[in-house]
């Protein structure tokens, strides 16, 4: 299923904020992402009519089995689109971090994929990055 970048932004907040934190909050979600909690509470039920987050969001947020099948499929060319930014661009970690969210949910995927292997032939091809 194809899936709104809008919705990718959410997904990946959902996950990232889930590795800080068992109960992840709208609120949180909104001051991750910049938006306000009306906007979260609409992208939700969204998702949640999507079967990709439980439909008890007002507690805490969580991915079904569903939903993180597809964001570890969004997340799967992060740690290439990071390697670029950090490695090959000279960004600083958090930056890079950012960068490469920023990439792999607002760019097409197979956009990604051809990044992924670019970064990951070079790498090979210098026996890995200092």
């Amino acid at each position: 299923m194809k899936h709104c970048a809008g919705q990718i932004k959410y997904l990946v907040a959902i996950k990232e904020l889930s590795r800080y934190d068992d109960y992840v909050k709208c609120v949180s979600i909104a001051r991750h992402l910049g938006v306000s909690r009306p906007s979260v509470s609409k992208m939700l039920r969204c998702l949640a009519n999507s079967g990709l987050v439980y439909e008890d969001f007002c507690n805490s947020v969580v991915l079904t089995p569903e939903g993180e099948k597809t964001v570890e499929a969004i997340l799967a060319n992060f740690n290439e689109v990071y390697t670029f930014f950090h490695k090959f661009l000279k960004l600083p970690h958090e930056q890079a971090h950012d960068q490469a969210i920023q990439f792999i949910t607002d760019f097409p995927q197979d956009t990604c994929q051809r990044l992924k292997h670019i970064v990951k032939r070079t790498v090979t091809k210098k026996g890995g990055l200092k």
